[in-house]
């Protein structure tokens, strides 16, 4: 069923199951009827307090599900942001984003009130209707802001559902936070729009317990928690849909994963289109079968272009350059790399910041040629960037440039001339990198 809203969604629910159990996090837990009324009670509180926008401390609450979807019936613009942050940077994201009331508890709320802000006299508010905003790469004051609409989120999870439908009856563990949109529309709306049971996870302290606890027949995961979960045998008989996104998943993880009688499915999709484009079914887990909204092409260099009408961001907060960079008529460019086989299925091979271009037009593909470094280089920090139209090895290393090029020889000598390093660098502090441990490529310093 299509939804065009979260009260919409809600309203339909308890109609047609009103005594279907429809949210728990294991000290509350609501039918979809009374999910429904206390959303709408306290949307009601809402609107009477005359704010127009909240700002969310994700947690995996019911109270905090319940917060969101008010929140939205009652017409404010909502922020949502990661329970961790600190002070600081939660301060300057308040003022910013022109947030004029918080959720969380009531020593926070105390300590963040001198920035919120008053909307009638707010210079930096530009409020959005039905604006939801998630940002890119977790919540830093230096994140991109990408405005989504429940609408938007709405559409996502219709398109999920068409690709993976869950029934009632089904129970949908959310493991995910979510003021990540994989989390929100795959851990959360997912579920509730096809009438299953969504059981709000405890956290990183939960996980030992929330599979036997709640016994989940489907669960969104990225993969460093799929490995988690397989290396510390967490996962629960009744569980037979995992859905894999957010990632490059390793086949190994999968394999395992297939052994235990999961069906397994690998989604792709960004913040920018309100999560998932593109999710497999059946056969190969990266050959993933477009969602019926979307359309995919691909550009001259094998950059992925989405054209997601009813998904589609709104745009980056306060940011038209940014915005305007990336999405142009419809279509946005993902900076993905990949490929459309026979049948019409995408397949992602990488990241096209990823990719060197050199002078004349051959392109190296730094996953592919780094692999091939590893395995004659003994340390692991080391990244291949270009100079001066060559490829060059920074690597953190004591030892010197003659014994490094010795070392890498056999690896370069299968390759043309021109594709060779054609300097090694050394550099003494580790290589930047990423709370995940990929190379922020565009820190380093050649």
């Amino acid at each position: 069923m299509r939804f065009d809203s979260f009260s919409e969604m809600l309203r339909f629910r308890a109609a047609v199951s009103p005594d279907a159990p429809a949210l728990t996090d294991g000290k509350k837990s609501y039918t979809f009827s009374e999910l429904r009324d206390a959303a709408e009670s306290r949307a009601g509180k809402l609107r009477a307090e005359k704010k127009a926008c909240l700002a969310v401390m994700t947690e995996g609450t019911a109270d905090c599900v319940i917060e969101i979807f008010a929140a939205n019936a009652a017409g404010m613009q909502l922020v949502l942001l990661d329970s961790s942050l600190d002070d600081e940077v939660l301060a300057r994201l308040l003022l910013w984003t022109g947030a004029n009331a918080i959720f969380g508890d009531e020593e926070l709320k105390e300590a963040m009130t001198p920035y919120l802000k008053d909307p009638e006299h707010s210079e930096t508010a530009s409020y959005i209707e039905d604006g939801i905003l998630f940002f890119t790469s977790g919540t830093t004051d230096s994140s991109k802001a990408v405005v989504l609409t429940g609408k938007s989120l709405m559409a996502s999870a219709w398109n999920g559902s068409q690709m993976l439908p869950l029934r009632e009856g089904d129970v949908l563990l959310s493991v995910l936070p979510l003021n990540h949109v994989f989390g929100f529309v795959c851990g959360l709306l997912w579920g509730l729009s096809c009438g299953a049971q969504v059981a709000l996870g405890g956290g990183l302290r939960g996980m030992l317990t929330d599979f036997s606890k709640y016994r989940p027949t489907a669960v969104s995961v990225v993969p460093a928690l799929l490995a988690f979960l397989l290396k510390n045998g967490l996962m629960n008989p009744e569980l037979r849909t995992l859905l894999i996104g957010a990632g490059d998943c390793p086949e190994e993880l999968i394999r395992a994963a297939k052994s235990k009688g999961l069906s397994v499915s690998f989604g792709y999709g960004l913040t920018e289109t309100s999560s998932g484009v593109a999710i497999s079914t059946e056969g190969d887990p990266f050959a993933m079968a477009v969602c019926p909204d979307d359309r995919i092409t691909i550009s001259e260099d094998g950059e992925v272009l989405i054209e997601a009408p009813t998904c589609m961001m709104q745009g980056y907060y306060k940011d038209p350059a940014a915005t305007a960079s990336v999405l142009k008529d419809g279509v946005l460019k993902s900076g993905d790399l990949g490929y459309l086989d026979a049948e019409g299925r995408l397949h992602i091979t990488g990241r096209k910041k990823e990719m060197l271009v050199l002078p004349d037009g051959t392109k190296i593909f730094l996953p592919e040629y780094e692999s091939r470094l590893a395995s004659v280089l003994q340390e692991e920090d080391f990244a291949v960037a270009l100079k001066e139209g060559r490829p060059v090895l920074l690597i953190c290393s004591e030892r010197s440039r003659e014994e490094l090029l010795r070392e890498v020889r056999p690896a370069m000598d299968s390759l043309p001339r021109g594709q060779q390093l054609s300097d090694i660098i050394t550099v003494k502090e580790p290589l930047p990198r990423t709370a995940t441990g990929k190379i922020r490529r565009w820190a380093l310093k050649i």
